[in-house]
């Protein structure tokens, strides 16, 4: 099916946030596209979303339901988007079908996974009632067909053609954002060891941010932790004005890769990071990324790239290459589940 889609897109995210890169890539492919955002609906204090996920959810369904009641347009749709879906549950679902005969969901987490205990309690609840589920994680893939999923299409994270294309940089960014070994993410148990045994070894390390106040690595990461997370331009910048980008997994999340895999490549950054099975089916290691099975063999790395500089940049060019070329963007693994849920009953 190549004409033009009516498309109903919910999501649940602030400005800058991925979610809303796929709306627009679905807009740029050529699709007719309404929004309606959850997150104007939920409440933000974050005492909330600690409840709501211990309720598996459906603390939420207070505020959607009404929500959704009054902001689903008087229309159908060729198809309704849900992207992430934790608080979108089989009655929402049941209302989603008036508007649209195919419903879609898309998760880049791991709603099936244990890391986040009971908080997506109501997305599995509503796993039989989407024509197509799709997911990132070949665990995450059979666990959903067990869970009554009708069809489940795994694809790759996905960079933004717009959202992750490089930006200008001018003399002000490079002096507020270069660094020679950045890590741009959350923190999470098992990255502040890793990440401490790197400023350890000696590697100058740059940490950008959420919730690095709490890792009981502190006293020596907070020398390399430059505060928040960034979005937007801030984050290409952050990427784009290193020498090295790190790229670590989350393990209680069940990665081999992660969306850094791909958004360091096509913002033209050098990406170093684990060596999984997947890194390695995506990018040739030593030539278009960097991989690594230790904190020791990671430091040696980035000893030896930082004396390199033509290395550097050549692996950085031939990785967002790669990247680009290969059909990682959201375009292309747009078309690829709208291809898909064509398949399905």
């Amino acid at each position: 099916m190549n004409q033009s889609r009516d498309i109903l897109f919910l999501a649940v995210a602030p400005e800058g946030y991925t979610s809303l890169h796929r709306a627009r890539a679905l807009g740029r492919i050529g699709h007719r596209v309404t929004v309606i955002n959850l997150y104007d609906c939920l409440p933000r204090n974050i005492w909330w979303r600690r409840f709501n996920n211990y309720s598996g959810g459906f603390l939420s369904q207070v505020w959607v339901r009404p929500f959704l009641r009054h902001a689903l347009p008087k229309k159908r749709f060729d198809l309704v988007w849900v992207d992430h879906g934790q608080n979108v549950g089989p009655k929402v679902i049941a209302l989603l079908r008036a508007h649209a005969s195919k419903i879609v969901n898309y998760n880049n987490d791991d709603p099936t996974g244990k890391r986040d205990g009971r908080a997506w309690n109501l997305f599995r609840r509503a796993v039989p009632h989407y024509d197509l589920l799709v997911t990132m994680r070949k665990p995450t893939e059979s666990e959903l067909l067990q869970l009554g999923g009708r069809a489940v299409l795994r694809v790759r994270m996905s960079f933004d053609e717009v959202g992750h294309r490089p930006r200008e940089l001018s003399e002000q960014d490079r002096a507020r954002w270069s660094s020679e070994v950045v890590f741009v993410g959350t923190r999470m148990p098992e990255r502040g060891p890793f990440l401490r045994r790197l400023i350890e070894l000696g590697v100058p390390l740059t940490i950008v941010g959420d919730n690095w106040e709490k890792a009981p690595e502190l006293n020596v990461l907070r020398q390399a932790w430059r505060g928040g997370a960034v979005y937007g331009d801030d984050y290409a910048k952050a990427i784009q004005c290193s020498k090295i980008a790190l790229g670590l997994l989350s393990k209680g999340n069940r990665d081999l890769h992660t969306q850094r895999s791909t958004e360091v490549p096509a913002l033209g950054g050098l990406l170093c990071a684990e060596r999984t099975s997947e890194h390695l089916e995506m990018f040739r290691d030593g030539n278009e990324a960097v991989f690594w099975n230790d904190a020791e063999e990671c430091a040696a790395a980035c000893f030896a790239l930082l004396r390199d500089e033509q290395r550097r940049a050549r692996i950085a060019r031939a990785g967002q290459d790669a990247a680009w070329r290969r059909g990682y963007g959201n375009e292309s693994v747009m078309k690829q589940v709208l291809a898909r849920l064509d398949q399905t009953p």
